[in-house]
């Protein structure tokens, strides 16, 4: 199969669905391969750090899409997109992403450790009620979803009788971050960005009227207080903070739990020695990334994996397939949290690292082990449905049966056990 067709059968529905037979086709062709024209993909473990890393190599930002797609100003969804710090490039990009970070620390995201525990075991309270007698549960709806958005809803300070607006406005927005989009899913996309804007539109009005200490309203003051952030940007980061905040980590609970049920010996370990929720959080992360794919395009010529990718071409860094290189890992395509030094590209890499990846691996490393102690006979049930999507790779429906639970934890642990003692 040549690359063209390699290719094609990755953006197929297919494909999308599950990507992998299509990430080693392209890879038998080297590294870096040419895709179409201007256009190439990025399969290569270290070719794709390297690029996500160098100065040269720039995301597709509102004056790159100038050039390329003038009406994108026209479209909610790729203006939300391309003005929030995830589609600018520095100094802009520093500019917002320095008024942000400070949400995001070690220290801040270390302090919501309990809270974090405490709603999870609500949540595994919910479906162990949602749950008996056997009936199955939508693992997305009633755990993968709830837990991230009431996380990142805290931190942005969305009240809690609003947070289940956001999962179909997201689901929506997040069709435009697709390498390939219909005209209806892009009218999809405005609708759900429409929605957003107006949302946060009403939110900011009210943190202008009523100060609070949360992220919203520092962004609203950083507007205000002078040209540190402008209007659109405002909005757009806002959007996108929420978004971000939630649509990765619900990824990262439905693939890496129908991964942990499909490797139960590998389940029992966690389950009796949370300590290493850390190492298996990587690996799944790394053997079923929820971000699959990044895209950015060359300043100049550059060389890498032995191909030459002129100036102006658009670069797609197969992030599912670069933590699946034989190259970095050996048996790639078996999980194995005991790797040593895995550092997955999940969360990208360089200047555009992903400011929440520390709170997503904190989310999953209280959920997981959480989940298989408290409900030691959750199973699957039924057959689990993917969403057709490709950068974002995730389950629209993942049944379980929760069997009987156990008792809830006190921050985090078995109550009376010491955190992280086997």
């Amino acid at each position: 199969m040549d690359v063209s067709e390699a290719f094609a059968s990755l953006m197929s529905p297919e494909g999308r669905v599950d990507p992998y037979p299509a990430y080693e086709r392209l890879r038998a062709h080297g590294p870096v391969v040419q895709a179409g024209p201007g256009l190439y993909a990025v399969t290569g473990h270290a070719e794709a750090d390297e690029l996500l890393r160098d100065a040269r190599i720039r995301v597709l930002d509102g004056h790159l899409r100038d050039q390329l797609m003038p009406s994108w100003r026209e479209s909610p969804a790729l203006s939300s997109i391309a003005r929030s710090m995830l589609r600018t490039n520095p100094p802009d990009h520093s500019r917002m992403r320095r008024l942000a970070a400070g949400a995001f620390t070690p220290r801040r995201i270390g302090a919501m450790r309990e809270v974090v525990a405490a709603q999870t075991d609500e949540l595994i309270d919910a479906m162990a009620t949602a749950g008996r007698g056997g009936n199955p549960v939508d693992f997305m709806a009633e755990f993968a979803y709830p837990l991230p958005v009431a996380v990142i809803c805290a931190l942005l300070g969305v009240p809690a009788a609003d947070r289940p607006l956001f999962r179909r406005w997201a689901a929506d927005l997040t069709g435009a971050l697709e390498p390939e989009i219909t005209p209806a899913e892009l009218t999809a996309a405005d609708a759900g960005a429409a929605e957003l804007r107006h949302y946060f539109t009403e939110l900011v009005a009210d943190r202008r009227r009523h100060p609070a200490d949360d992220l919203t309203t520092a962004l609203v003051q950083a507007h205000d207080s002078g040209d540190r952030l402008t209007g659109e940007e405002l909005l757009a980061n806002l959007v996108i903070l929420l978004v971000a905040g939630f649509e990765t980590t619900t990824n990262l609970l439905g693939n890496g739990l129908a991964v942990l049920l499909a490797h139960p010996g590998a389940a029992d370990v966690l389950r009796q020695h949370p300590q290493h929720a850390p190492a298996y959080v990587d690996e799944l992360l790394r053997f079923d990334s929820p971000v699959q794919l990044t895209t950015r395009t060359s300043g100049e010529t550059v060389r890498l994996g032995g191909v030459e990718v002129p100036a102006g071409s658009w670069i797609l860094l197969l992030i599912g397939a670069a933590n699946r290189d034989p190259r970095r890992y050996p048996r790639p395509d078996r999980f194995d949290p005991w790797r040593a030094q895995l550092n997955p590209l999940s969360f990208g890499a360089g200047p555009h690292y992903c400011l929440g990846a520390g709170l997503a691996r904190l989310e999953a490393q209280v959920a997981f082990p959480a989940l298989l102690r408290r409900l030691p006979g959750l199973a699957s049930a039924g057959q689990p449905r993917r969403r057709i999507r490709l950068t974002l790779r995730g389950y629209d429906h993942l049944p379980v049966t929760v069997g009987e639970p156990q008792p809830a934890t006190v921050g985090g642990a078995p109550a009376g056990t010491a955190i992280g003692s086997p």
